[in-house]
């Protein structure tokens, strides 16, 4: 009686022999790993604080009459915050917000206003000493303009309320986007590269004498570079978390959330691939396709510094990007300890993409 062929057993022999491949490239293992342990390595020695981030709201019962409230609000290196109550006190403790600024009457002539600041430990020292003396310029100016009889229009209080929060680091901020940034590389350099030289040297013509069926092929291959790149994000997470005390809120529940996180965006970021492989009419032409995918994303999804630091006008484009939702969705699950359901909306963004691109990648896909 002849033996049944296992499709399953076949697409599991690919995907071994593929990922023996795939750790003898040593491209795939420096794109995947190297460059983003060393943007890690670089921003986890530089800093031990948070980035630079001057997003401030006013309390509820702040004076807006006074030459000072205007004034801030003109400053382009300050984002106002339109929050209050418990909203507010929220993001003070996870430091989406540097400060909250109550100015009010002081009840003395001179200063007629006082300048109260609240924020949190998870914000960095320097964005308030920063805000502190922005403060005091503006108020600097105000006094050398209208007041010049005036000692000063107003007084900053130099102590500052803190409340409870998470200490934010450089490294809370950058390792989502380097992960980010691992991952879209390898989904689309390393199966644009992979399936044109299949292609090419006539691989996937000789899997046809075989009884495997074409989807089992494309599956095996596939497979392959999904347990690569799960082995990396692994490594990336590990090196962060215990060189450089990247902050996994719930421990292990938040590790594997991160981890289904990073399948989902996997999944997507190979379609591009997908598509690159097949729209490449030479080995020399696949970088180029591949960069006008990649770089947009590298540079404008928030993967070095926040979308905010963007003009207004371009902040739309950045969030269409998938990888900034990619990054959103990574920095709220282990920072803020987020569940994926909390990450809806990203996720039905990357969801929408995915259906995009893999419809694309179903019509332009070349099996020879």
């Amino acid at each position: 009686m002849p033996v049944q062929y296992s499709q399953l057993r076949a697409m599991l022999a690919i995907t071994k022999g593929s990922l023996k491949a795939v750790f003898r490239s040593p491209s795939a293992v420096l794109f995947s790993i190297a460059f983003p342990l060393i943007f890690i390595l670089v921003f986890g020695f530089i800093g031990g604080g948070s980035r630079v981030s001057l997003s401030i709201a006013f309390a509820a019962n702040t004076d807006t009459l006074n030459p000072v409230y205007p004034a801030l609000k003109k400053i382009a290196g300050i984002r106002i915050v339109d929050k209050s109550g418990q909203a507010l006190k929220e993001d003070l403790e996870k430091g989406r917000v540097t400060a909250m600024i109550n100015i009010r009457k002081s009840g003395v002539e001179n200063p007629p206003y006082s300048i109260d600041i609240s924020s949190s430990e998870a914000v960095n020292p320097q964005n308030l000493q920063v805000l502190q003396s922005i403060l005091n310029a503006v108020i600097a100016g105000i006094n050398q303009q209208t007041y010049s009889n005036t000692p000063t229009i107003a007084m900053v209080n130099s102590r500052i309320e803190k409340i409870p929060g998470r200490i934010y680091r450089t490294i809370d901020f950058i390792l989502p986007g380097q992960l980010g940034f691992s991952l879209l590389s390898a989904g689309v350099f390393g199966v644009a590269f992979l399936f044109f030289n299949l292609r090419q040297q006539l691989v996937l013509k000789r899997f046809y004498a075989t009884p495997i069926r074409r989807p089992y092929i494309v599956l095996g291959e596939a497979l392959s570079r999904v347990i690569f790149q799960m082995m990396t994000a692994i490594i990336i997470i590990g090196v962060g978390h215990y060189a450089f005390k990247f902050t996994l809120v719930n421990g292990v529940e938040t590790f594997l959330t991160i981890m289904l996180l990073s399948f989902i965006a996997l999944i997507l970021f190979m379609g591009f691939g997908f598509i690159v492989s097949s729209l490449a009419k030479n080995e020399s032409s696949i970088p180029p396709l591949a960069n006008l995918i990649t770089l947009p994303q590298f540079l404008l999804a928030g993967t070095f510094f926040s979308i905010d630091a963007f003009p207004s006008w371009l902040q739309p484009l950045c969030r269409i990007l998938p990888l900034t939702h990619f990054n959103n969705a990574m920095r709220s699950i282990a920072f803020e300890g987020a569940a994926l359901s909390a990450c809806g909306k990203e996720l039905m963004i990357l969801g929408a993409w995915t259906v995009v691109v893999y419809a694309v990648a179903f019509k332009t896909f070349k099996w020879e």
